[in-house]
């Protein structure tokens, strides 16, 4: 599996906001963006860059696919996928429903890089079996948990489960956690403007 090593507080920095890549962090007082909250590089402090209509549109993809932690093949893949699928409420709510991403919203992961890895370390079983695929698309009536809900891991994210679980699409019970629907666009939030995304794309 492709993964990037850069500095991920840099993409923060790059795209004018958080992206909250790396959990409790970003919320403390040790966030990068926080502390310089302008563009990487040399001329980051002094930088005034108006964008074109294209820029903007290029600017929220990388956004996006910043927070999701998507590189671009696999992006725009969702994209064409969204075009072709009726009744859904778009290409993010694709993104949404990858396993990786409903971990995070759980509160399972402090964020979506950990979650991609605690799917990928076989931490979490999905309808009884264990899951190991990041962008698998859960479903209606999915049913997620912790392998092993003794293990030190499965106890101290029992212990940190967010309050802001989007209870729309998901509830959890006694550590199981159950897909009730899929995500509508005002329950992804406004982290990010689907409509440009399909724009830039759509060019």
């Amino acid at each position: 599996m492709a993964r990037t090593t850069d500095a991920v507080c840099r993409k923060c920095r790059r795209e004018g906001t958080k992206l909250f890549l790396k959990g409790e962090r970003c919320v403390g007082p040790k966030c990068s963006f926080t502390r310089r909250s302008y563009a990487p590089g040399q001329h980051g402090p002094g930088s005034r860059i108006r964008l074109s209509e294209y820029g903007t549109q290029l600017r929220e993809k990388q956004k996006a696919k910043g927070i999701y932690g998507i590189f671009e093949r696999q992006f725009a893949n969702y994209y064409d996928k969204a075009k072709k699928v009726k009744g859904e409420a778009g290409m993010l709510s694709l993104v949404e429903r990858r396993l990786d991403n409903v971990v995070y919203r759980l509160g399972f992961a402090p964020s979506r890089s950990a979650a991609r890895q605690i799917v990928s370390h076989g931490h979490i079983v999905l309808n009884g079996k264990k899951n190991t695929i990041p962008s698998y698309q859960i479903k209606i009536g999915d049913k997620i948990t912790f392998a092993n809900p003794k293990e030190s891991l499965a106890i101290e994210a029992m212990k940190n489960i967010k309050k802001s679980v989007p209870t729309s699409w998901l509830k959890i019970d006694n550590g199981i956690a159950e897909v009730t629907s899929l995500p509508a666009k005002e329950d992804i939030g406004g982290e990010v403007e689907e409509r440009l995304i399909i724009e830039y794309y759509s060019r």
